[in-house]
Formats: C-alpha cells, structure tokens, sequence
C-alpha cells in the first residue's frame, strides 16, 4: 500500500518530523473527491524505484523488492520475447536475478551482467538452490554498463527494470553500439523506461510518496520517498527514509539513488544511430504526465 503525500494513511504510525512528507503541489485541472478521512491512492504499479542500486544489505533488500516487485509482470512479457528470439540471452543490469533466474528454468541459456559483486553471488545462490539444470545455464559477469565490453553473441538482449536510465548520457550511444555489434540475426533488444512529460516536471520537480515495505521478519517499516528532478542536468535523485520498528528497537535509515532522465526522441536518435531499429513499443499510461515505455528493437540488416 503506498499513497502520494498530502493524503491520509490508514492505521499511519508517527513519522519523525524530519522524514514528515511535504505535499507537493496542486495537479492543474479537475481532480477526484474524496470523502474526509479517506485514503486516496495513487495506480498500483508505480513507485520511484531503486532500478539502478543494489541493496546494501540484508534490510535493504525488502525495500529494493518492494520497489521493483511492481514491475514482475515484466517477466512474463520478456519471457515472450525469448520464446520468439531464442537464446542465449544477455540480462544487463540483472541485480540479484530477478529476470536470469526465472529464464533459466525455463531453458534460456544467460549471461547476467552487474557492478555490484553481491547481487550476483545472490544469483549464483538462487540458481544453486534450484539445481543444477539451472545453475548451469546462468553465466555471471561483473562489469559497469557504461563501460561495457562483450565477448559472445546473443539472441537477445534486455535493458529491464528502467536499468538505461542507469547510464550516463554520454555511454549510453557506445552502450547501444556495444549491444547491436553482438546480436546474431534476427536477435533484439528489449528495453523499458519511464517517460516524464518535461513540461509536467518544470512544473512539479519535487514529488514525495509514503508506503509501508512489505516485510514478514516481523519488523514493521514505512518509507517516505522524496524525487527531485533536475530538468538541467537531466538528472533525478530519489532519498528514501526508512522508519523499522522491531521488537527491541526502532531505526533510521536513509538511502539516496541518482538516474538520468530519458528524453525519447534523443533515446530514439541513438538507437539508429546505433543500427537499432524500433520494432514495436508499448506504452503505460503511469499518470497524467508519466509513460512506462518498452521498446523492442532489431539490428539493422
């Protein structure tokens, strides 16, 4: 349950005032009423997420799931996709192995790239509980997407969780060329984004949400959310604070991630200029100003 802030909380418990949530501005035009005391929600499937930082240790790891586990229908749709191209596959930015692991139980063969040393030994142990005809179908590399530099070749490839607004700008073309260099005939790439109506951020740049994490340790947290778009460097910073209550002990703890801001039509320019055509997309209509996007695209020729 998550709701934006300047609305009421059921069964709310007290915030520290420093992590109070600050209402942001009116939206323009009509909005739905609602009776007094009553929550307003905003759509289920979105929170600022944390796509591009892994979790920092075992507690963070129910915030991380709680931000990305709206985005698990994806696995289905990706799943489509391989079924169509075929594998090997090529998971960039695969975190603890949310997308690798479940595509090796269903055969794919998958190279499931990552910076961060921990979320890929999460994988290699998750794959090792299931066994091993899936621990042996899962190949790991760390390595940095903005310097990324590969050796095989790949059916497809995926860019999920939002992981492109992980790179800079300024790798994200070498990324991209990277990527099509290594596609074998007929292969894809698969990536999603969040579009941001540019007008709507000028308007808005501050936005705060408060949600309960999901947790079954017996400790109860809330999170308030703070998102502070910068429209000239291109930049978004997400600072979540964590209230956990447990039976002994209450903590606080804070965490910030930064991302680039995706601008579609600079996205679509590198994209051909990379030799990748636009195949398909897909859009999800977040909010009044916000898309989720996918696109699937083929190397030219």
């Amino acid at each position: 349950m998550h709701t934006p802030s300047g609305t009421s909380l059921p069964v709310m418990p007290v915030v520290p005032a420093a992590f109070a949530p600050v209402p942001p501005p009116a939206p323009a035009g009509p909005r739905p009423c609602a009776q007094e005391g009553t929550a307003v929600l905003p759509p289920a499937d979105y929170l600022p997420g944390l796509e591009s930082a892994a979790p920092a240790d075992e507690d963070a790891g129910w915030l991380h799931d709680a931000l990305l586990g709206p985005h698990s229908a994806d696995i289905v749709r990706y799943l489509g996709l391989a079924r169509q191209c075929g594998g090997p596959v090529l998971d960039l930015g695969c975190g603890a192995g949310r997308l690798a692991v479940p595509f090796a139980r269903q055969g794919f063969r998958v190279e499931a790239v990552d910076r961060d040393a921990a979320s890929l030994e999460r994988l290699r142990a998750w794959g090792r509980r299931i066994g091993p005809p899936v621990s042996r179908l899962l190949v790991t590399t760390r390595a940095d997407l903005a310097e990324l530099r590969l050796r095989g070749t790949y059916r497809l490839a995926l860019l999920a969780g939002t992981m492109i607004s992980a790179v800079p700008p300024h790798a994200r073309p070498g990324l991209l060329r990277e990527i099509a260099g290594h596609l074998e005939p007929g292969g894809a790439l698969a990536l999603d984004f969040t579009a941001h109506g540019l007008r709507g951020l000028s308007e808005e740049p501050r936005r705060t949400w408060v949600f309960q994490v999901p947790r079954f340790d017996g400790v109860e947290e809330w999170t308030v959310a703070r998102q502070v778009f910068d429209l000239d460097a291109m930049t978004e910073r997400i600072t979540y604070h964590s209230v956990r209550t447990g039976k002994v002990r209450t903590e606080r703890v804070a965490r910030t991630t930064d991302k680039w801001i995706i601008d579609p039509e600079c996205l679509g320019a590198e994209l051909e200029a990379a030799g990748l055509r636009v195949e398909r997309r897909r859009a999800h209509r977040v909010d009044a100003r916000t898309e989720s996007v996918l696109l699937v695209c083929r190397a030219d020729g």
